[in-house]
């Protein structure tokens, strides 16, 4: 039946609202003589005063046409259709009352008034029941997803009714932290405390909860998070004020409850007016444009008002996707956007890109990333990664660049594996270069974890969810740093605003994450249960694999101790030491023999000389 009404033609809805009301107000009259009489068949009354009924009947049904009564959706009920309904049912008063006048007052006065309270209470009272009815028929269906709103305010007051014209979902109680709410009825929900949130969710079969409350903190949202994450339903936040500002609609904006919701921390506002000063005006060069961190660097770049953008990356693939979704703001914002396919490697290309396009700032965001990957191809990563930088880093002194920034990572901080030390040997080169230029500014900034980049945690866990389990970790105690793409897109730019040379910046990102713990949180947020010891019959498992080659239980971001503050109170300039530049003469020396001949434990020996607090891998000690 609910399936039937739903399917119904607009026209169709309305006309059958239109002949329920035209109905109505001849059954309002005859109730209106009923009660002024003071009898249940007032038929004299009636037949004394018969022109009122088609007269009242015919003016009333143009009253209700005219002001749309016919037109309220039903799932949109709320004060305005109800003001609209009182000045119709006013206006019902009104035509009743001249009627009688040009009859010759057949009928008291009484009549056109509670004539005209009947029909308001009836036309209300009908709507909110047929409302309700719908609402109970769709809860009824299979495929209707019951949802509990929390927070009752006016975001979760709107939520509700957007929710309520969709036909997957049915709101069906507020939760919020006010105790003064409990008990009440808003938007025709009931509003709970969050202590009863357990046993109403088992109680009215809720398949998802909705925190709606987009002005909280991180820190409070987090909060509110970590307590719903033992429910045996799938959890979602809406977003910002913004991001509905931007266009989207409020049921359209929701998103399920991501690993960066939990990190524990807000995120760090890196947003400062020095920043595109520093880049105004200017041509920059994105290397790796086509990766995680490289693509959002160049997105926003260009809204820092640059001249123009050169995308370098060796992948056509992702050099044309790039630049495909690049275009359009590029061109809005008056950037020139330059595609380059090269490689880091390739000395004579990266040169003439440069005096091609009057480059005048570099970002490094290209190399060789993935742990496992790298531990097995050392030779090559070694080579893109050290000399591919060696080389960038001196065609940006020999073309005199205004500055060049090394994109490095936690795992160059005392590595156990080959890419951090790839890193690590980078960041050597990078300083050796400082030391000895006068004109171009060399920095670089050390990243955590990105949530979201291509080869993380966070990707391949949602992958492994997607598909059932399970969920794979490689220790039970792993921890890591993470920070989200924009931040360290924006660290990376402000390192440009504030590089002195030789820098070394770093985020502060807050305490590191236990992987198990965010594993465990993404199931169950996900709307999974966990399969364990108190739980065999969870859906997903949790299987420990053992750390992979090269792998650390724990990162740092920092050599030594010493930090030094700069103008944003997050980020902060590590003081680390450096090899002269004859021993990164000598470190390059080595390296380039045992890429000649593909010699791998000439280049692990390079590594263990020159690459300060390395140490093998556990699992290579064992």
């Amino acid at each position: 039946m609910h399936e039937k009404l739903q399917n119904c033609s607009r026209l169709t809805k309305r006309l059958i609202f239109l002949y329920f009301d035209a109905v109505l107000i001849v059954v309002a009259l005859f109730l209106a003589f009923s009660l002024s009489f003071n009898t249940v068949y007032p038929l004299d009354a009636i037949i004394n005063s018969w022109p009122l009924f088609p007269a009242v009947g015919l003016f009333g049904t143009f009253l209700v046409i005219m002001m749309g009564l016919s037109k309220i959706k039903l799932g949109a009920f709320e004060g305005n259709a109800i003001v609209k309904i009182c000045v119709c049912s006013i206006g019902l008063v009104v035509i009743s009352g001249l009627v009688n006048f040009a009859v010759g007052d057949k009928v008291p006065i009484s009549v056109p008034l509670i004539f005209g309270a009947v029909f308001f209470f009836a036309c209300v009272s009908s709507r909110i029941a047929a409302r309700h009815l719908l609402e109970c028929l769709s809860l009824h269906q299979t495929d209707c997803k019951r949802v509990m709103v929390y927070g009752a305010g006016q975001a979760g007051i709107q939520l509700v009714s957007a929710l309520r014209q969709t036909r997957e979902v049915r709101p069906v109680v507020f939760v919020d932290d006010n105790p003064s709410l409990c008990g009440l009825n808003i938007a025709g929900l009931t509003v709970i405390v969050p202590a009863d949130i357990e046993k109403v969710v088992a109680r009215k079969r809720i398949d998802r909860v909705i925190l709606a409350m987009p002005s909280m903190s991180d820190r409070c949202r987090t909060a509110v998070l970590e307590r719903l994450t033992h429910l045996d339903c799938e959890v979602q936040t809406l977003p910002s004020f913004l991001d509905i500002l931007d266009g989207k609609g409020l049921a359209s904006s929701l998103k399920t409850v991501s690993a960066e919701d939990l990190l524990g921390r807000d995120k760090v506002d890196l947003d400062l007016p020095a920043v595109k000063g520093t880049y105004a005006g200017k041509t920059v060069m994105v290397t790796g444009a086509g990766g995680s961190i490289g693509s959002e660097l160049c997105r926003q770049l260009i809204s820092c008002g640059i001249h123009g953008l050169v995308l370098f990356d060796h992948s056509e693939y992702a050099v044309y996707s790039i630049e495909r979704e690049l275009r359009p703001l590029a061109e809005a914002n008056g950037v020139q956007l330059v595609p380059v396919l090269g490689s880091v490697t390739d000395a004579k290309r990266v040169t003439s890109c440069l005096r091609a396009y009057q480059v005048q700032c570099m970002l490094h965001a290209a190399a060789y990333k993935h742990v496992p990957l790298v531990e097995d191809n050392e030779v090559a990563s070694l080579q893109n990664n050290v000399l591919g930088t060696r080389i960038l880093a001196n065609a940006a002194l020999r073309e005199d660049l205004e500055q060049f920034i090394l994109i490095s990572t936690d795992k160059a901080v005392r590595p156990t594996n080959v890419m951090g030390s790839s890193k690590r040997l980078a960041e050597l080169v990078v300083q050796d270069f400082a030391s000895r230029s006068d004109s171009t500014l060399f920095s670089m900034v050390r990243f955590g974890n990105v949530l979201g980049s291509s080869g993380s945690v966070i990707p391949l866990f949602q992958e492994q969810i997607s598909r059932g389990g399970p969920v794979t970790l490689t220790h039970d105690d792993i921890t890591r740093y993470f920070m989200t793409i924009s931040e360290a897109a924006r660290l990376v730019l402000i390192a440009g605003s504030f590089a002195a040379g030789g820098d070394v910046f770093v985020l502060d990102m807050g305490e590191p994450v236990k992987i198990r713990d965010l594993a465990r949180t993404m199931i169950t947020l996900s709307g999974r249960t966990i399969r364990d010891a108190d739980n065999p019959m969870g859906e997903i498992e949790l299987q420990v694999t053992g750390l992979r080659p090269g792998e650390k239980l724990y990162e740092e971001l920092l050599i030594g101790s010493d930090m030094l503050p700069t103008p944003h109170g997050k980020i902060f300039r590590a003081q680390e030491i450096s090899l002269s530049e004859i021993e990164v003469a000598n470190a390059i020396r080595d390296l380039n023999k045992a890429i000649a001949d593909d010699d791998t434990a000439t280049a692990r020996r390079v590594i263990e000389r020159w690459v300060d607090g390395y140490h093998k891998p556990i699992v290579d000690a064992v």
